[in-house]
Protein backbone atom coordinates (compact mmCIF):
# COMPACT_ATOMS: atom_id res chain seq x y z
CA UNK A 1 0.00 0.00 0.00
CA UNK A 2 1.23 3.72 -1.77
CA UNK A 3 0.02 6.31 1.02
CA UNK A 4 0.68 9.82 -0.50
CA UNK A 5 0.00 13.42 1.15
CA UNK A 6 0.02 16.01 -1.03
CA UNK A 7 1.31 20.33 0.45
CA UNK A 8 1.72 23.57 -0.55
CA UNK A 9 -1.51 24.57 -2.08
CA UNK A 10 -3.11 27.78 -1.18
CA UNK A 11 -4.15 31.14 -2.73
CA UNK A 12 -2.28 33.09 -5.11
CA UNK A 13 -2.82 36.41 -7.62
CA UNK A 14 -2.55 35.73 -11.46
CA UNK A 15 1.24 35.74 -12.69
CA UNK A 16 2.05 34.16 -9.02
CA UNK A 17 4.01 30.76 -7.68
CA UNK A 18 3.51 27.92 -5.91
CA UNK A 19 5.10 24.52 -5.36
CA UNK A 20 3.21 21.51 -4.42
CA UNK A 21 4.84 18.59 -2.50
CA UNK A 22 3.91 14.86 -2.50
CA UNK A 23 5.57 12.90 -0.04
CA UNK A 24 5.25 9.24 -0.09
CA UNK A 25 5.06 6.93 3.12
CA UNK A 26 8.16 4.91 4.09
CA UNK A 27 6.56 1.30 4.05
CA UNK A 28 7.84 -1.39 2.37
CA UNK A 29 8.39 -0.36 -1.15
CA UNK A 30 10.54 0.73 -3.25
CA UNK A 31 9.73 4.93 -4.50
CA UNK A 32 11.82 4.30 -6.94
CA UNK A 33 9.82 1.95 -9.10
CA UNK A 34 6.84 4.38 -9.47
CA UNK A 35 5.89 6.36 -12.33
CA UNK A 36 4.28 9.48 -10.59
CA UNK A 37 2.13 12.49 -11.97
CA UNK A 38 0.44 15.09 -11.03
CA UNK A 39 -3.61 15.41 -11.71
CA UNK A 40 -6.39 18.37 -11.21
CA UNK A 41 -10.07 18.73 -10.81
CA UNK A 42 -11.66 22.16 -11.34
CA UNK A 43 -15.09 22.82 -9.77
CA UNK A 44 -17.77 21.33 -12.27
CA UNK A 45 -14.87 19.57 -13.97
CA UNK A 46 -13.31 16.25 -14.88
CA UNK A 47 -9.94 15.12 -13.77
CA UNK A 48 -7.73 16.00 -15.89
CA UNK A 49 -4.11 15.16 -15.98
CA UNK A 50 -1.35 18.09 -15.49
CA UNK A 51 1.89 16.19 -15.12
CA UNK A 52 3.53 12.60 -14.98
CA UNK A 53 7.63 11.49 -14.49
CA UNK A 54 9.33 8.18 -15.02
CA UNK A 55 11.04 6.37 -12.30
CA UNK A 56 13.17 9.05 -11.83
CA UNK A 57 14.28 12.29 -13.31
CA UNK A 58 16.13 11.50 -16.00
CA UNK A 59 13.26 9.05 -17.86
CA UNK A 60 11.45 11.78 -18.84
CA UNK A 61 8.32 13.89 -18.14
CA UNK A 62 5.04 14.79 -20.13
CA UNK A 63 2.91 18.07 -19.40
CA UNK A 64 -0.85 18.88 -20.88
CA UNK A 65 -0.62 21.56 -22.97
CA UNK A 66 -2.10 24.33 -20.96
CA UNK A 67 0.87 24.13 -18.52
CA UNK A 68 3.78 23.82 -20.98
CA UNK A 69 6.40 26.06 -20.45
CA UNK A 70 4.73 27.19 -16.97
CA UNK A 71 5.13 23.57 -14.68
CA UNK A 72 7.84 21.65 -13.79
CA UNK A 73 7.51 18.25 -12.13
CA UNK A 74 10.16 16.48 -10.51
CA UNK A 75 11.01 14.19 -7.98
CA UNK A 76 13.57 13.55 -5.33
CA UNK A 77 13.76 9.50 -4.90
CA UNK A 78 15.87 10.19 -1.30
CA UNK A 79 12.49 12.20 0.25
CA UNK A 80 10.54 9.76 -1.53
CA UNK A 81 8.57 13.12 -2.41
CA UNK A 82 7.33 14.53 -6.34
CA UNK A 83 7.18 18.20 -6.90
CA UNK A 84 5.29 20.91 -9.18
CA UNK A 85 6.57 23.80 -9.23
CA UNK A 86 3.79 26.03 -10.90
CA UNK A 87 4.51 29.13 -12.28
CA UNK A 88 2.82 31.97 -14.37
CA UNK A 89 -0.36 31.24 -12.76
CA UNK A 90 -3.82 31.85 -13.95
CA UNK A 91 -6.99 31.83 -12.81
CA UNK A 92 -7.94 28.67 -14.88
CA UNK A 93 -5.07 26.40 -13.10
CA UNK A 94 -8.04 26.94 -9.99
CA UNK A 95 -8.30 22.84 -8.99
CA UNK A 96 -7.53 20.65 -6.49
CA UNK A 97 -4.51 19.14 -7.14
CA UNK A 98 -3.68 15.20 -6.70
CA UNK A 99 -0.74 13.46 -6.94
CA UNK A 100 -0.86 10.17 -7.81
CA UNK A 101 1.51 7.08 -8.12
CA UNK A 102 2.00 3.89 -11.13
CA UNK A 103 3.90 1.15 -10.60
CA UNK A 104 5.97 1.02 -14.09
CA UNK A 105 9.28 -0.37 -15.97
CA UNK A 106 12.26 1.99 -16.26
CA UNK A 107 12.97 4.43 -19.05
CA UNK A 108 9.02 5.26 -19.81
CA UNK A 109 7.00 7.95 -18.37
CA UNK A 110 3.57 6.63 -18.11
CA UNK A 111 0.13 8.33 -19.79
CA UNK A 112 -2.62 10.57 -18.09
CA UNK A 113 -4.74 7.67 -18.77
CA UNK A 114 -2.90 4.53 -17.21
CA UNK A 115 -4.03 2.86 -14.61
CA UNK A 116 -2.75 5.26 -11.96
CA UNK A 117 -3.33 3.13 -8.52
CA UNK A 118 -3.06 5.36 -5.42
CA UNK A 119 -3.82 8.82 -4.84
CA UNK A 120 -3.20 11.48 -2.27
CA UNK A 121 -6.18 13.50 -0.86
CA UNK A 122 -5.38 16.56 -2.83
CA UNK A 123 -4.59 20.33 -1.82
CA UNK A 124 -6.29 23.54 -3.34
CA UNK A 125 -5.07 25.96 -5.72
CA UNK A 126 -7.02 29.05 -5.98
CA UNK A 127 -6.22 31.49 -8.58
CA UNK A 128 -7.38 34.91 -8.61
CA UNK A 129 -7.54 37.83 -11.55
Amino acid sequence: QVQLAESGGGSVQAGGSLRLSCEASRNAYSYSTYCMGWFRQAPGKEREGVATIGRDSSTGTRYVDSVKGRFTISRDNEKNTLYLQMTGLKPEDTAVYYCAALFCGPGRTAGFKEPWAYWGQGTQVTVSS
